[in-house]
């Protein structure tokens, strides 16, 4: 899918009236098929040019068109439809608690399903080979028919990157995939994210607090810092002098220090038996 910002602004979800914009005059154009990350410190904005991407956000002022159309003046069903070609993978994915992992991945599937075929693959998976593939990419097929309340924080966020592999849409949206990783996970995985986009032609944008995976696996860079568009560059073009002023005052997040393990995961709730 290819996507145009045109002097675009948006508001965070829960600003106040008096607030700024938690972005400003943006101007991208990201092709059909294109890779990139998208980093600055923390209040940059990252997060919510993902909502507006994901036409989950209006924008304030300005333009947005995906694919040639703009999605806030379509018919309802009609932005439904882009909806369901695109899909945003939050830094905390919502994967009820009970769930099966096959079914919490399945669930990318969601848009190009009847109500029947959703409902029937509560119960029975409909497509498991599918639901393999994507957690192998991502080093979890062992936890296929796990409890998503058994496993860990960074094996959550695989799953939700497992989801979209399975999805039918051709824009993924990725926030922070990174933030419970440990280091050599975190590069694998970024690794097979983009690794599977490219295979697959989708147009993925993900935004990351690990500059030095971003630098290493996506080919453009944007930097943003206060809502404010720092640099569009290819990633061999990024100097460290870029991002000295793009992260100023905010040097530990560059710096990263030490990256979180992948927690341990929770222990299930005892079970009660009774007899009768």
């Amino acid at each position: 899918m290819k996507i145009s910002l045109q002097d675009l602004s948006a508001r965070h979800a829960t600003a106040r009236r008096d607030a700024p914009d938690a972005l400003t005059g943006l101007n991208v154009v990201i092709a059909k098929g294109e890779q990139l990350a998208v980093i600055g410190p923390s209040g940059a904005g990252k997060t919510t040019l993902l909502e507006v991407l994901a036409c989950a956000r209006p924008p304030a002022a300005g333009r947005l068109t995906v694919d040639g159309a703009a999605p806030w003046s379509l018919p309802r069903r009609a932005l439904q439809a882009l909806r369901g070609r695109l899909i945003l993978v939050p830094q905390v994915p919502p994967l009820p608690p009970r769930q099966r992992v096959v079914t919490a991945v399945l669930a990318g599937r969601l848009p190009s399903w009847s109500l029947w075929t959703a409902l029937r693959s509560l119960f029975y998976p409909v497509d498991i080979p599918a639901a393999d593939a994507a957690l192998d990419a991502f080093e979890l097929s062992d936890k296929l028919f796990e409890r998503v309340d058994r496993l860990s924080g960074g094996e959550r966020q695989r799953v939700g990157l497992a989801r979209a592999l399975v999805a039918p849409a051709r824009l993924w949206l990725v926030d922070e995939p990174l933030s419970a990783l440990d280091p050599a996970r975190a590069q694998r995985a970024i690794a097979a994210l983009v690794r599977e986009a490219q295979a697959r032609g989708v147009t993925l944008v993900a935004t990351l607090h690990q500059v030095d995976a971003a630098l290493a696996h996506f080919p453009r860079i944007l930097g943003l810092r206060e809502g404010r568009l720092v640099f569009d560059l290819p990633a061999a073009e990024v100097t460290p002098e870029l991002l000295a002023r793009l992260y100023a005052q905010h040097e530990d997040e560059l710096l990263g220090g030490p990256a979180p393990a992948d927690d341990p995961p929770q222990p299930a709730p005892p079970v009660v038996m009774q007899c009768r």
